[in-house]
């Protein structure tokens, strides 16, 4: 496919914009078609204090992009991961039934978020967390919030545990070998293991804030591994789409077999495996990934039927997959959205999904969209003709018995249940609740009327949090992050009774980590 020079006029147009449009310190983007660069470009400061611009050299955190250069050197070293199953449990010597080293490539092992569960056991968001953290709170893991391999659920400990067992096997660090393996292979000489959070090797920053309020370095304290603990610069990067266009054609290429379709046990499409989001962007299918943490945000894809690939890289807290669309839109055109439809209104409210015990927060935005509050971000339905909402993978029917929410990524269907006003706050979900899996502890305090919840355990002792009355025993607990860059998805408190109508225990989740039983202490 080749591009009209208006196409490329309205690219470059684009990509001039782009350090206004998403303001910040710096950025870096590329796009390549057919393997070939046509846009290398960075813009900004790499560190704003000591005035170090932004080049395509510079070396970046790339976050979560690290995952499918984990499981590239998972396949290296063992084409049949399925040897490392023992080694998984081992790593959890509590839990029966571990999940198989293929299941964590694959985001269906079932395991509950460690960086989430480390806000439930009091850890303070900017807290340090290390290895022995890690060990200790993947070591605690004694059931699952879903059978391994019948859903999908993105869970950050899973890459750990494997960049970790593959380097004990080897015998050889994880940083050296990904480097030898993988990044020497596909030409990215820079790319290097950055596993402590506080600071690149060259001295980039990245930032908060806005350009009302200003900028200033973002705080972290998390040391990474397989999960997210890469860098690279966007010359790093471009390399690596140059090493998946030119083996596109090699059945046991990396990549080819990174970005193989998967299944679940009942054989149905899996969006995920391996690290790579199977992806549809303006119509296309493809395979990418994103990547954040405080101060960080990045994202990558590739569309093997056009060659396209693109890369884009902030050192701030702007949303890159949205810049990357941008730049995509004058490249290939788009399909027209779905018809409009009547009002929204019928759709507003708070709902409660019965399995998964979390709250789902429905919103008309007024321009033939509902957005969604579930998962970790908030998700842009686009309205239908027939009572339907629809957008990347989540469809949302409303009938005679109310919503139902199908999740064909995650292979969750459920009838969405409309909760009730919330009533008058009952003084008995004052108290101590605890979580004997995690050792963790959750304390409800009423004050002049409102209610705050604070969680405490091996790491610390969290702040208290105000909680929002979402319906009768139901609340939010907002949690201005976890150790990642954002939060794990809203987390849900429900208080249960007993016959006598008293409190007894509290189930907390968020999508992350779901139905943890604290009982009253």
């Amino acid at each position: 496919m080749g591009f009209e020079p208006g196409q490329l006029n309205a690219l470059e147009r684009t990509l001039a914009r782009l350090p206004l449009d998403y303001a910040g310190p710096g950025g870096a983007v590329a796009v390549l078609k057919d393997g070939e660069v046509l846009v290398r470009h960075a813009w900004g400061f790499a560190d704003l204090e000591r005035r170090i611009q932004f080049t395509p050299q510079t070396l970046f955190r790339i976050c979560s992009i690290s995952k499918q250069f984990t499981c590239g050197l998972m396949l290296d070293q063992f084409p049949d991961p399925s040897v490392l199953n023992g080694d998984v449990q081992a790593r959890m010597p509590l839990l029966d039934g571990a999940p198989s080293a293929l299941q964590l490539a694959h985001n269906q092992s079932g395991l509950r978020d460690y960086w989430a569960t480390a806000m439930l056991c009091g850890s303070p968001i900017e807290a340090p967390f290390g290895e022995a953290d890690a060990r200790t709170l993947i070591g605690k893991t004694a059931s699952l919030h879903f059978t391994p391999g019948t859903r999908y659920s993105y869970c950050n400990q899973n890459f750990r545990m494997l960049g970790d067992i593959v380097a004990e096997r080897a015998g050889r660090p994880f940083g050296e070998l990904v480097r030898t393996q993988v990044f020497d292979v596909a030409g990215m000489p820079t790319a290097q293991l950055c596993a402590d959070t506080q600071a690149m090797p060259d001295g980039t920053t990245g930032y908060e804030g806005t350009l009302e309020s200003g900028f200033r370095p973002a705080v972290n304290r998390i040391i990474w591994t397989g999960d997210a603990g890469l860098g690279a610069s966007l010359d790093d990067m471009i390399a690596w789409e140059r090493f998946i266009d030119s083996t596109r054609d090699d059945a046991t290429g990396l990549y080819r077999r990174l970005s193989a379709p998967q299944s679940f046990a009942g054989g149905a499409f899996a969006k995920y495996g391996f690290g790579l989001s199977q992806v549809t962007l303006l119509g296309r299918r493809g395979t990418g990934h994103g990547g954040g943490l405080r101060g960080w945000r990045s994202f990558r894809f590739n569309l093997p039927s056009e060659r396209i690939s693109m890369v884009v890289l902030f050192n701030h807290m702007a949303d890159p997959m949205a810049a990357a669309l941008d730049l995509l839109g004058h490249l290939i055109e788009g399909p027209s959205k779905a018809g409009a439809g009547g009002s929204a209104s019928p759709w507003d409210g708070d709902y409660l999904d019965p399995d998964y015990g979390i709250v789902v927060r429905l919103a008309s935005t007024g321009d033939h969209r509902v957005r969604m509050h579930y998962g970790p971000n908030p998700e842009l339905l686009d309205l239908g003709r027939d009572d339907e909402a629809r957008g990347n993978g989540t469809v949302l029917r409303r009938g005679t018995d109310g919503i139902r929410m199908e999740r064909d990524g995650d292979q969750h269907a459920v009838l969405l249940q409309k909760l009730a006003e919330p009533g008058e706050t009952q003084p008995d979900i004052e108290g101590r609740f605890v979580c004997a899996e995690l050792g963790a502890t959750f304390a409800c305090t009423l004050s002049g009327g409102a209610a705050y919840g604070g969680l405490s355990g091996f790491l610390g002792e969290g702040p208290m949090q105000s909680l929002i009355a979402v319906g009768p025993d139901i609340w939010r607990l907002p949690m201005p992050r976890a150790l990642d860059h954002s939060p794990p998805g809203e987390w849900t408190i429900r208080f249960k009774r007993d016959d006598a109508r008293r409190v007894t225990r509290a189930m907390i989740g968020c999508w992350l980590a779901r139905n943890l039983v604290f009982e009253r202490a």
